[in-house]
């Protein structure tokens, strides 16, 4: 079972070309879906915005130095997920992330490169595809069940949904089906095309889900290192508060005498079920 690959199975049942076509519209819907994403949410013009506000302000930053944040951003915060704080969530996001480009890679190579039983599959594809599956489906359902914000420190049920929640219940539904299908032999049955259901739901959900922040994510972390770089600090009053020209800077008069350790007495003990 782990070395079969279930796409060259389905493919003999299916119009030649369906399975590589099926792929390029997936492919087409997620470039459309974060366009739209960005244009509803005005991501980019945000960006852009917040670029010229800070042109001409703080100190100059070479070559080099941009270099070295970019390598920073790329490291830290996009193969390693450095924005979370909770290991917990970091682990569950690496798995998820790590197991769907496998998943996504094997996916296309087995789709494109050995449609159907004429050429043989090679070895390591089918278990590339098992291993980032099984990858997503521990890294989603224990973030599902044990890591969500409302479930672990609000006490909400795991199975109360939002509409934030697409993008999670989509690839979980598509991956599982995906699962469950290549367990049952492959074939173009009942359970296929309801994996092909949930995945147009996964890939046409972009403008409504969190899928395109994968892409602007990375943008937006080097926009923050730059800033933080140069002095502007994204234009928000930094942390230094024992500066006095920080202090007056801070937007809550409240905080401008407030010492530097103010409010992190939540950080101290973790969120426990009620």
């Amino acid at each position: 079972m782990l070395n079969v690959n279930p796409f060259a199975v389905a493919g003999a049942s299916l119009p030649a070309g369906f399975l590589q076509g099926f792929l390029v519209v997936m492919a087409l819907a997620v470039v459309a879906g974060t366009i739209i994403d960005m244009v509803h949410k005005g991501s980019a013009r945000y960006f852009f915005a917040n670029m010229r506000k800070s042109k001409g302000k703080g100190r100059a930053i070479g070559g080099g130095e941009l270099v070295s944040i970019a390598v920073q951003t790329a490291v830290v915060d996009v193969l390693a997920s450095g924005e979370f704080c909770n290991p917990k969530r970091r682990v569950a996001h690496l798995l998820g992330m790590y197991g769907f480009v496998l998943y996504l890679v094997a996916t296309a190579v087995m789709v494109f490169g050995y449609p159907t039983g004429a050429t043989s599959t090679p070895a390591i594809w089918p278990m590339l595809w098992w291993i980032g599956a099984l990858m997503v489906l521990v890294g989603g359902y224990w973030f599902w069940f044990f890591i969500r914000v409302d479930v672990a420190a609000e006490g909400q049920s795991p199975f109360r949904l939002a509409k934030a929640d697409l993008f999670v219940l989509s690839l979980l539904a598509s991956v599982t089906l995906a699962v469950v299908w290549a367990v049952t032999g492959g074939g173009a049955g009942l359970l296929f095309w309801l994996y092909i259901l949930a995945t147009i739901v996964l890939f046409g959900g972009v403008p409504w889900s969190k899928f395109a922040h994968m892409f602007f994510k990375p943008a937006a972390a080097f926009e923050k290192r730059v800033s933080r770089a140069n002095g502007t600090a994204e234009n928000l009053p930094t942390q230094t508060r024992d500066d006095p020209q920080q202090q007056q800077r801070h937007s809550m008069e409240l905080l401008r005498n407030a010492p530097m350790d103010m409010g992190l007495g939540i950080k101290r003990e973790a969120p426990h079920h009620y």
